[in-house]
């Protein structure tokens, strides 16, 4: 492995060329901190939740469409219809470029709870803090904002990682050379989404609406946290995912469990043994076939996991879990295989809630994440298959009373909202120069990872605009509560992720 290492090293090292840009970069934001960070404040204080009746997530596409014209970026909104909201792109073209890439981040948001974040904090109002609040941050009054802003520094907002950071590194690293004279070597289009925390349900009608737009050698992604060890990351592609609901019944009411317990059949206690039967305790699912349609990884990607730094044991540490699942595997390793998680489980309450009764429902939800050569669907089937073998009848509907009465095992096993896998070859000559402009940033040798944990819907831009090289470039802090109360990205990783699109546009 460390042999492979310092090839890997060696293969990836920094040339000359590259040098130059992220100098230049790094000097200009080190001269505009604060404008930056005071821009980038009235970007996250605009509410992004889809689900919001209000026009706010529009706003944000307003947000950037004025960000982009002060930057001379030709601009403008692609549209399906008044309720869905637009994708901002915009189109630089570079006299002599011979080729295109094209960068993607997103401008919605998770839904929030106020009353869960920390005192002093609020997800549309952007603070600064030391640190992250659950390694005791001390928000910042404005006055102590206003020196000389530690690397170290969090903000704390809604979206200040996911994904306004992407937004506002890519954008930045083009005003950063345009303001530093440098000419990109590439043309340059811009895609800004607007729903992508809501699955990107239209994403594949923009793609095929504006397919001629939308051509190009190479899309960036930039979403998602570095590596554990805080080194950059880049991933080549990403993990597919398909969530089922499953439900199980017991009496056709809630019954007392003095009068009717061991008489009356608990559908909670069938529906957790049904759940345990799917995986052993190492957490290798057990659902027959369930491995069997994953594409192999090839040598060099395997190559490139040996090569990823362990963080294993201080993850381990700093979650408070003493034993993991996948037999000894890594972490690397196991996100390269299809899993499968329960979600949630309801059946009757807990706590104050808790009642001495023999519930009527058990209910779960559960999410599949499927890998390169996995279908979606066929997955789905296999985990159907599986309950049957457990001498369930399946229905994917609420069961009638006959159904209940003729057969002893009932389930409702209900496929929602999914999608499959995508992998770029990671010896693609473009995407060899992703790798050498990113280390050229950084000093400590940065991660190659075949694919990310989480999904995205990346096989639409392979389907719809043939695209074979899509690669992800995260900037955030992995510690970014991303999804959570509390959000927050590092300064610092703000910073490297506007050195990173730099290098790329200029590599």
């Amino acid at each position: 492995m460390k042999k492979w290492f310092l090839c890997l090293w060696a293969l990836f090292s920094i040339p000359t060329l590259f040098a130059q840009t992220p100098a230049k970069v790094r000097a200009y934001r080190q001269q505009n901190e604060q404008a930056l960070l005071q821009e980038y404040f009235k970007f996250l204080c605009i509410p992004n939740i889809l689900l919001d009746t209000t026009n706010d997530v529009r706003k944000n596409a307003f947000f950037i469409q004025d960000l982009m014209k002060r930057m001379k970026i030709p601009v403008q909104l692609l549209e399906l219809d008044a309720k869905t909201p637009p994708v901002v792109f915009g189109e630089v073209k570079t006299p002599g470029a011979t080729q295109t890439l094209l960068f993607y981040a997103h401008y919605d948001g998770q839904p929030t709870n106020p009353s869960k974040w920390a005192k002093g904090t609020a997800p549309f109002k952007p603070v600064l803090a030391t640190n992250s609040i659950e390694n005791g941050g001390k928000i910042l009054s404005e006055a102590e904002t206003r020196g000389k802003l530690s690397p170290e520094y969090r903000i704390i907002a809604r979206s200040a990682t996911d994904d306004k950071a992407g937004v506002f590194a890519i954008l930045s690293a083009y005003e950063a050379l345009l303001k530093s004279g440098i000419k990109p070597t590439y043309n340059l289009k811009f895609f800004f989404e607007g729903e992508e925390e809501n699955g990107s349900q239209h994403l594949g009608e923009y793609l095929t609406k504006y397919k001629n737009l939308l051509n190009g050698d190479c899309w960036i992604f930039c979403d998602g946290p570095v590596h554990q060890s805080g080194n950059k990351i880049i991933v080549f592609g990403c993990r597919g995912d398909i969530n089922v609901e499953i439900a199980t019944y017991g009496p056709r009411r809630p019954l007392h469990s003095g009068h009717y317990g061991n008489w009356a059949p608990n559908p909670a206690m069938r529906l957790v043994k049904l759940l345990s039967s799917m995986k052993d305790d190492s957490g290798r699912v057990l659902i027959k076939g369930f491995y069997d349609d994953v594409t192999p990884l090839s040598e060099s990607e395997k190559k490139a996991i040996a090569a990823i730094p362990p963080v294993e044991k201080e993850v381990q540490k700093e979650l408070g879990i003493g034993q993991t699942d996948g037999a000894g595997k890594t972490l690397a390793e196991l996100i390269n295989e299809p899993s499968l998680n329960i979600n949630g489980i309801v059946s009757a309450g807990v706590g104050p809630q808790a009642a001495n009764v023999i519930p009527s429902t058990a209910v779960a939800t559960l999410d599949l994440r499927v890998v390169a050569g996995n279908d979606p669907h066929k997955q789905v089937q296999k985990l159907i298959n599986h309950v049957k073998a457990q001498g369930y009848y399946v229905t994917d509907k609420e069961p009638t009373m006959e159904e209940l009465l003729n057969y002893p095992l009932v389930a409702r096993v209900k496929p929602l909202k999914g999608y499959r896998a995508q992998r770029t070859p990671l010896d693609l000559p473009i995407a060899q120069k992703v790798v050498k402009a990113v280390q050229s940033t950084t000093k400590d040798p940065i991660v190659i990872m075949p694919s990310l944990g989480g999904s995205l819907p990346l096989y639409l831009f392979s389907d719809i605009l043939q695209q074979k090289a899509i690669i992800t470039v995260p900037i955030a802090n992995y510690d970014s509560n991303q999804h959570g109360e509390n959000e927050n990205i590092r300064l610092q990783n703000l910073w490297d992720g506007i050195e990173s699109m730099a290098s790329i546009m200029t590599m």
